[in-house]
């Protein structure tokens, strides 16, 4: 492992992102009167979409895409300044509906393209110089049977920033300023939460019980929300004509209804994995496990680790595999695009912002010094480069849907991982890195899976009984973390309420099996690289610096997968369980069962 140049470790409360250069020197307020002026100049494009030729077709789509730019721009400010300080929501607020008055007024343009028939779009796109935005042309228009009329469409893009995105907002404000009492002291949700991962099993159901007290008096209004944010999607899919809860978020995933269910089909089917691993872990710690439990360190020892170190073990990983990918991320560090320290405001959890092609992306981080921050650096880090490669992309190919997000994430982490267990002989300690990658694939792959059984159950509910009470809500949750558990953990009271801070129900309604999605996939990348060794790495590189501008079927073929292979899913579960074995072994040979 490459040893530091200089071994005085970093405070992370300095480790703060710089989110001025967003504004390019000007302020939301410049940017969004540029943004208008070339609003103003599409719209003498009305009516004409659906008989330009493709040179001028290119013309109007470059001209969106300025638009989309300056927009991306302040969004992304006014967003990344409220996700580390809710205060801040008035300037997203302001942001967040000029950016929807500006969205309304280009409804115009995706309505007449979807209304090209396709023996013209298909000739249309054949051309070249639609290169840079045909296959988000394509993709668009799959929502045809969908979309509404013009006046609708403006209407319902105008109030969204007062309907969902409002009550988002509300949500983030609410969990970001939860307070909880652990130890004598209030800390934030996040830093209560990271003692569960404790090996002192008292402290973790202290930890527990606090978290359920401090969850306890916004729990109505949290519960509204999603009965809100529930009721609010269903009669989105009732007048858009989607077939089930879940089929817009499919949609926007360029993934089928049936493919996605034989995805959770597979998952649920090999529950006994995640039941057999916390058997084991029971073993290990010597007693039943409750919920508390879960993310028990098995490590005899509870290390801190500081912030170089970390930086300097991930970038090593990095640089195992590709010298560019390191290259890359160390500019993540030099030039202030990782925001790290836990603060009160601060929303909980950990992310990657693409911003816009023009920019670069940003990291949000709440570094409490566990192994496990380690591998969430590396995780967001992976976001960050498969954001900064795909760049020359442009506005409408960067971004992949996100059933592919995940890929490059999940292989960074676990490039990582691989670093550090390397790096370890002691056979105990080679038990604990084995357990921690082991618990971040069951916490992806089963318990994201559980959350989608959740999610599904709750807006089934809402849809054929109306609101859901609180202990309804609680029943749900408690029902689909038994069905993954079993007899394996006990699913204790408090923990009925435990679904009440987590930001994907409410802003991402039916996004989380796109992290299984995604974990199974990269786990069946990085198994190509053991496999290929160095000839694979340029594969990889292609298959990031081409975004979204293919089909995921497509991009899964630059490094040897087949997403349309049903028995795809189950080839990555057998890398879980050959995870699983691995731990099994190495308890063994530590002398802990």
């Amino acid at each position: 492992m490459t040893a530091p140049s200089d071994t005085t470790d970093i405070d992370v409360a300095e480790v703060g992102w710089n989110i001025e250069p967003l504004l390019d020197g000007g302020d939301v307020d410049a940017l969004l009167s540029v943004a208008r002026t070339k609003v103003e100049e599409l719209l003498g494009w009305r009516g004409e979409v659906g008989s330009l030729e493709s040179e001028e077709l290119a013309e109007v789509m470059r001209r969106l895409a300025e638009v989309h730019d300056l927009i991306g721009r302040t969004s992304s400010y006014a967003g990344l300044a409220m996700a580390v300080d809710t205060s801040q929501g008035a300037l997203y607020q302001r942001v967040s509906e000029q950016a929807a008055q500006l969205g309304a007024d280009l409804v115009f343009i995706q309505l007449e393209w979807a209304a090209v028939d396709d023996e013209r779009a298909d000739a249309l796109l054949a051309d070249p110089r639609l290169d840079f935005c045909a296959h988000y042309l394509r993709s668009a228009r799959r929502y045809r049977p969908h979309l509404l009329s013009e006046p609708e469409e403006r209407m319902l893009t105008e109030k969204s920033v007062t309907g969902s995105a409002a009550w988002v907002r509300l949500f983030d404000q609410l969990t970001s300023d939860i307070s909880v009492e652990l130890e004598g002291q209030q800390v934030g949700l996040e830093a209560a939460l990271s003692a569960l991962g404790s090996p002192d099993r008292e402290l973790r159901r202290r930890a527990a019980d606090a978290v359920t007290e401090g969850l306890a008096p916004g729990l109505a209004t949290r519960a509204y929300i999603f009965n809100t944010i529930a009721a609010d999607k269903a009669t989105d899919d009732r007048l858009r004509h989607h077939d089930s809860w879940i089929s817009a978020r499919n949609l926007s995933n360029e993934a089928d209804d049936e493919s996605v269910q034989a995805l959770v089909d597979a998952v649920v089917s090999r529950y006994d994995i995640a039941r057999r691993w916390y058997d084991l872990k029971a073993r290990i710690l010597g007693h039943p496990l409750a919920d508390y439990d879960r993310m028990a360190s098995i490590a005899q020892s509870d290390r801190e680790v500081g912030w170089r170190e970390a930086q300097d073990l991930v970038l090593d990983s990095y640089r195992s595999f590709s010298e560019e990918l390191a290259s890359t991320a160390q500019r993540f560090f030099d030039e202030h695009w990782i925001d790290a320290p836990v603060r009160q405001g601060k929303r909980p959890g950990a992310f990657c912002a693409y911003t816009v092609p023009s920019h670069h992306p940003y990291l949000m981080l709440n570094w409490t010094g566990r192994t496990r921050d380690v591998l969430t650096l590396a995780h967001e880090l992976g976001h960050g480069l498969h954001a900064h490669l795909s760049r020359p992309q442009g506005i409408y190919h960067q971004a992949t849907p996100l059933t592919l997000a995940e890929t490059a994430s999940v292989f960074g982490e676990t490039v990582t991982f691989g670093r550090l267990l390397d790096a370890t002989s002691d056979p105990g300690e080679r038990l604990a890195l084995l357990a921690e990658s082991l618990e971040g694939s069951i916490a992806t792959v089963f318990r994201q899976t559980a959350m989608n059984r959740f999610e599904e159950a709750v807006h089934t509910w809402r849809r054929s009984q109306g609101e859901l009470s609180i202990e309804e809500f609680g029943s749900l949750w408690a029902q689909t973390q038994h069905d993954l558990l079993g007899e394996s953990v006990e699913v204790t009271e408090g923990y009925r309420t435990w679904w009440s801070y987590i930001p994907h129900f409410i802003g991402s309604p039916g996004y989380v099996y796109a992290y299984a999605y995604g974990q199974l996939l990269a786990l069946s990348v990085y198994r190509r690289y053991q496999e290929q060794g160095e000839a694979f790495v340029p594969r990889y590189l292609d298959m990031l610096r081409a975004g979204g501008s293919r089909p995921p079927v497509e991009l899964g073929r630059l490094v040897d997968c087949d997403l349309s292979d049903p028995g795809f899913w189950h080839g990555g579960l057998d890398l879980v369980e050959a995870q699983l074995q691995a731990a099994e072994d190495a308890a063994a040979a530590a002398g802990r069962i």
